[in-house]
């Protein structure tokens, strides 16, 4: 039964119960402002009739209500209430507050797990420019206060994953460094937050607080149709061909030039070029082409130069290679979250200790930076 069905039974059965109620409460009322009543008159039967018919409306009412309500919900299961079972608790501070906030790791079979890695892998994707192409599910829970052993007030947050994947967390150093990082950031991207990276895994504690039933969705959204239903003015355009020259020959590299093909384009109007720190992307409008690719190495944005010849239809583009000096490197080494890091911070004071001491070259800087940033 739809809704609209539902609707017009509902309708229906008030209609008939209004009616039955007109038709009962005058006879009551006759009865109850008599002085002589007979047994005869207090059992009439077209009261009882219409109590009774009544009586049977309500009931069909109530099964209809149910059969509705119980076919909406199962054609619509949105999500269920879950019970997670208790695993890591994580102790750090909040950003620059420094309150006390600790991030209760929890288990649940009701959790999905993620795709199957194994750690030489998770090493490679650490190591890849986009790590973020694995997805952990999990559930983040609300912040609820606590109170922590120094009786001081804090703040908690429940995070719920696979119960199987947590254990294979539990067992590898690493694979429980990497889902605390992926908890961590889940956390502050909801909630707008910022946690320092130097947590603190509690031994003799599994969590802190009371943990509260979540909600977790059983049944995602039908995203595959509203992709579907919006257009992408990227997804017809063609990618141009492309020459990507390095120089000069011989030595480090000083500049990148870039040579764009781009047959069919009359006039330097209806291109938008954007040259970036480390990418370029280039379109021609209305959705004839579209460029998006990388440097090989960083490069200056503001010495960069861009040239469109008409005649040739070929798009120019020359950059010159970003360069260090030790002042570069300190002001990376005293970067807050260069800080955070312990071994990051010796390595960048290593540099400018060479730096300093007459060791100093620019290919040296753009080696050391470019490989720990």
């Amino acid at each position: 039964m739809d809704l609209s069905q539902y609707l017009s039974t509902l309708i229906i059965i008030c209609h008939l119960s209004q009616k039955s109620l007109t038709k009962a409460i005058p006879r009551i009322q006759d009865s109850i402002g008599g002085n002589k009543l007979e047994a005869s008159n207090m059992t009439d039967s077209s009261l009882f009739n219409s109590e009774l018919e009544f009586q049977q409306q309500e009931e069909l009412y109530q099964q209809l209500l149910s059969q509705t309500m119980g076919g909406i919900q199962t054609e619509n299961p949105v999500s269920k209430s879950i019970r997670p079972e208790p695993g890591l608790c994580i102790k750090t501070v909040s950003e620059p507050s420094k309150e006390k906030v600790f991030v209760n790791i929890c288990q649940s079979s009701s959790v999905p797990p993620p795709p199957e890695i194994s750690r030489e892998e998770l090493v490679e994707l650490l190591q890849s420019e986009d790590p973020s192409e694995f997805r952990v599910p999990m559930s983040l829970g609300m912040p609820h206060t606590e109170m922590d052993n120094s009786s001081q007030g804090c703040t908690a947050y429940d995070v719920v994953i696979n119960q199987e994947f947590f254990q294979k967390c539990k067992n590898d150093p690493l694979f429980q460094q990497f889902v605390i990082l992926v908890s961590v950031e889940g956390l502050e991207n909801k909630y707008n937050l910022e946690l320092n990276r130097e947590w603190k895994v509690l031994k003799n504690r599994k969590f802190l607080g009371s943990l509260s039933a979540q909600d977790i969705r059983t049944k995602s959204k039908p995203v595959i149709q509203e992709l579907h239903s919006q257009e992408n003015p990227d997804a017809a355009a063609k990618r141009p061909e492309f020459t990507l020259l390095v120089g000069p020959p011989v030595g480090p590299p000083e500049y990148l030039s870039a040579e764009i093909k781009l047959p069919g384009v009359t006039s330097s109007r209806s291109l938008v070029l954007d040259v970036g720190e480390d990418r370029l992307v280039l379109t021609a409008q209305p959705s004839l082409y579209h460029l998006d690719i990388f440097h090989p190495f960083l490069i200056n944005q503001e010495s960069s130069v861009a040239q469109y010849n008409s005649s040739t239809q070929v798009q120019t583009a020359h950059m010159t290679k970003k360069t260090y000096t030790p002042n570069d490197v300190l002001l990376q080494a005293t970067h807050p979250a260069v800080k955070k890091s312990r071994n990051r911070f010796r390595l960048y004071i290593i540099c400018l200790m060479l730096c300093f001491s007459g060791s100093y070259s620019h290919h040296a800087c753009d080696l050391f930076m470019t490989q720990h940033q």
